[in-house]
C-alpha cells in the first residue's frame, strides 16, 4: 500500500505516463478476506445451482466433513499410505510440508526457470539426473540461493523436481474436499432439444463452475495453481517443439495436484479417464478460470455499496442479463439524482430573486425601481418581501380590515387567512373599500352576476390590486 501511495502522489514526471492498475475482482477479494462464511454461502450457492451435489458431498465441499475418497478402507490403500507416510518422514521448509506462502517463493523460482526453457523435447516426460535434482532439493528446503541460469541444472532436472515438490504435497494441489466437485463438473454435458444428455462437454457451464470452485481453494493453493496452469498452457503452446500437448502434460500432472492421496489406480478405476480430461480442460483454458464471474463480482459490489445483494446468479445473470437486472436499480438512482439536482436549481434560482429583490427592495425612489417591481409583479414566481428583506423595527400598527389592508398585508408577506370562502357570501359592509363597493354598484350583485360580468369584476379587481401595490410600494418605501 505505502508503493501505491507513493506512485499515486509522486511529482515525478516520468511516472505520470503510467497505466492505472484496476482489479475487476477488487470486492471480491475484500470479501473473502473480510466475510469468509459470508462469500464461501455466495459461491456454493452458485456451484450447486450448476452441479448436482448430494448432502454428503455438498458438506465435504464446506469442510464440515471429512472427504470419504475412494479406497480409503482398502487394505492395498493402508499399506501404501504408510509407505508414502515414511516416505515424507523428514520434511524440509518446502518438500513434503503444507502449502506456504515461502514455499511458493522457492518453487516459483523453478517455473520462472522453465518458462525460458520450453522447447526442451519431453518436457516433464522425460526424467532429470537424480544426483542434480538432489541437490537442488536440498538448496530450496534450506533456503540456499540457487542460480538455474548457471548451466549447472537442466531443464529436465527442474520440471522433474517440480513434479516431485506437487507429489510430496500433504494433499493434492486441488484439495480432497473438492475431489467429488471435479468429477461432477467433467460430468457437464449439453442438452439436446428433446431435452437429454448428450455426450457434448457444456464448455461454458464447465468454464463458470471451475472459476466459482478455485474462488474458494486456500489463497496458498489458488496462487500455485494459476502459476502451475499458465506455465502447462505455455508448455502445450510450443508442442511443435516439446511434442508435449495439453493431454500429454494432463497425464504428468492429474495423479500430483487431483488425484486423492494414498490411491492407487485401480482406487479410482473409471474416473481416471474423467480426471485426465479435466486437467486437460483446466490447462486448455487456463486463462479464463481465475477470473469471478461478473455476478459474484456484482454481488461483491453491492454488498459494499449497502444496496441489496444477490446471492444467486438466477438474480443476477452473467452478463448481459445481469446489466438488465440492474436497470430498475439505476434507473432509481437516477431518477433521485434526478430530483435532487432539479430541488438545489430551484433552490438556488429562489434565493438570486430574493437576493435580486432585496437589492431593488433597497433602491431609492424613482421611476427605474417602480418599473422593477412591476416587473417583479407579474412574474408568476416573484418572491415577495417577506421575513428574508430586512427592515427597520417599526411599532405595532393596528390592523386594518379594508380591501387596501389586505393588499398591504399581502406585500409585507403577513399571510392572509379568509375566514369564509363560500362564493356566495358576501363582505361585510366595514370591510369593503371604496372601490370595491364602487365595482359592486356598477356590476350589481354577485348572486345576479353572469359569467361574463364575474370574469371582467375579477379582471378588474386583479388590475385595481396591481395598481395598489405599487401606489403603496412608492409611498411606503420609507416605512419598509
Amino acid at each position: 500500500s505505502d508503493a501505491i501511495c507513493n506512485f499515486v502522489i509522486c511529482n515525478d514526471s516520468s511516472l505520470r505516463s503510467q497505466p492505472i492498475i484496476f482489479n475487476p475482482d477488487f470486492f471480491v477479494e475484500k470479501l473473502r478476506h473480510e466475510k469468509p462464511e459470508v462469500f464461501t454461502e455466495l459461491v456454493v450457492s452458485n456451484i450447486t445451482r450448476l452441479i448436482d451435489l448430494p448432502g454428503a458431498e455438498l458438506a465435504q465441499l464446506m469442510g464440515e466433513e471429512d472427504p470419504k475418497l475412494p479406497g480409503a478402507n482398502s487394505t492395498a490403500s493402508g499399506f501404501f499410505r504408510s509407505l508414502m507416510s515414511l516416505k515424507r518422514k523428514e520434511k524440509g521448509v518446502v518438500f513434503g510440508s503444507p502449502l506456504t506462502e515461502e514455499g511458493i517463493a522457492q518453487v516459483s523460482q523453478l517455473i520462472e526457470y522453465l518458462h525460458k526453457n520450453l522447447r526442451a523435447e519431453g518436457l516433464f516426460r522425460v526424467p532429470g539426473n537424480s544426483i542434480r535434482q538432489q541437490i537442488l532439493k536440498d538448496a530450496l528446503n534450506s533456503g540456499t540461493d540457487i542460480d538455474l541460469d548457471s548451466g549447472e541444472f537442466h531443464s529436465n532436472d527442474v520440471a522433474t523436481l517440480l513434479k516431485m515438490f506437487l507429489g510430496e504435497l500433504p494433499e493434492p494441489l486441488l484439495t480432497h474436499k473438492h475431489f467429488h466437485a471435479h468429477l461432477k463438473i467433467a460430468d457437464l454435458t449439453l442438452f439436446d432439444e428433446k431435452g437429454n444428455k448428450t455426450s457434448t462437454p457444456d464448455k461454458e457451464r464447465q468454464i463458470e463452475a471451475l472459476q466459482l470452485l478455485f474462488l474458494i481453494l486456500p489463497a496458498p493453493n489458488r496462487s500455485l495453481l494459476k502459476l502451475l496452469l499458465d506455465l502447462l498452457y505455455q508448455t502445450a503452446k510450443k508442442q511443435d517443439k516439446n511434442k508435449m500437448s495439453a493431454h500429454n502434460l494432463a497425464l504428468m500432472f492429474a495423479p500430483h495436484i487431483l488425484w486423492p492421496r494414498n490411491v492407487t489406480a485401480n482406487d479410482l478405476q473409471e474416473n481416471i479417464t474423467k480426471l485426465n480430461n479435466g486437467v486437460t480442460f483446466m490447462i486448455k483454458h487456463s486463462q479464463k478460470l481465475f477470473k469471478a464471474p461478473a455476478y459474484i463480482r456484482e454481488c461483491a459490489r453491492l454488498h459494499y455499496l449497502g444496496s441489496r445483494a444477490h446471492t444467486s446468479k438466477d438474480d443476477l445473470d452473467l452478463l448481459t442479463s445481469g446489466s438488465k437486472e440492474l436497470q430498475p436499480l439505476k434507473s432509481q438512482k437516477r431518477s433521485r439524482l434526478d430530483t435532487c439536482h432539479q430541488e438545489e436549481t430551484q433552490q438556488r434560482t429562489e434565493e438570486a430573486l430574493k437576493e435580486l429583490f432585496r437589492h431593488v427592495h433597497n433602491m431609492p425612489d424613482s421611476a427605474k425601481k417602480k418599473k422593477l417591481i412591476r416587473q417583479f409583479n407579474k412574474h408568476p414566481t416573484a418572491p415577495t418581501p417577506g421575513s428574508d428583506v430586512p427592515t427597520s423595527p417599526a411599532p405595532q400598527r393596528t390592523r386594518s380590515r379594508s380591501f387596501s389592508g389586505l393588499i398591504k398585508r399581502k406585500v409585507l408577506g403577513t399571510p392572509v387567512i379568509l375566514e369564509r370562502k363560500s362564493r356566495d357570501a358576501t363582505p361585510e359592509p366595514e370591510r369593503v373599500s371604496k372601490e370595491n363597493v364602487h365595482l359592486l354598484q356598477k356590476c350589481g350583485s354577485p348572486a345576479h352576476m353572469s359569467q361574463a360580468k364575474l370574469k371582467s369584476l375579477e379582471g378588474q379587481k386583479e388590475e385595481s390590486c396591481r395598481r395598489m401595490r405599487a401606489r403603496l410600494l412608492s409611498k411606503d418605501s420609507s416605512s419598509l
